[in-house]
């Protein structure tokens, strides 16, 4: 199935970017498109979705620290970690084995500046016609959202965290 690819962005503070992301992957896979997923600033830790790509037979990768991470707590490790990842992104579109690429947490790796954004402008730029690259995380920056087809803002109304209650497994992670 050719497909012309476009450049989707899910963003915002509110739960759901990978979610959406994913629901994509699920379709795309459903009819027969190869899929890969890069994981900026998620490490090889017992996420659920991992699990499940693996029984789907949906192609990924993970690139980061086993705890979570935030902008105060960057290190060496954290930029080694999402160069890597930005090298499978790349080495993924290049091969022209994949239909979907999904670049998880990327918008929020480049608002930190653990990935430089001219890098992924040229991802961007570079991504082959029939490739639907897809980028997910908060903070999109204005020059990648510039860039994209199609841009989604998830906005947070109410969630359980902000009453001090936990993620659950399963649902939230």
């Amino acid at each position: 199935m050719e497909l012309e690819g476009k450049v989707q962005v899910f963003t915002g503070d509110g739960r759901g970017k990978t979610s959406a992301a994913l629901g994509t992957a699920l379709r795309a896979s459903g009819y027969g498109l190869k899929c890969f997923i890069v994981f900026f600033m998620k490490g090889p830790h017992k996420y659920g979705e991992y699990a499940s790509l693996k029984k789907l037979g949906i192609d990924f990768q993970a690139f980061g620290r086993p705890n979570f991470l935030s902008p105060e707590d960057i290190s060496p490790e954290d930029l080694n970690l999402s160069e890597q990842a930005l090298k499978a992104a790349r080495n993924a579109m290049e091969s022209g084995k994949y239909d979907v690429i999904i670049l998880d947490e990327l918008n929020t790796a480049t608002s930190w500046e653990i990935v430089d954004i001219g890098e992924v402008l040229k991802l961007i730029d570079n991504k082959p016609k029939g490739v639907e690259l897809v980028l997910t995380g908060r903070y999109a920056p204005d020059r990648i959202i510039e860039k994209a087809d199609y841009v989604a803002e998830l906005k947070n109304i109410r969630h359980p965290f902000d009453l001090g209650l936990s993620a659950r497994k399963g649902i939230d992670f």
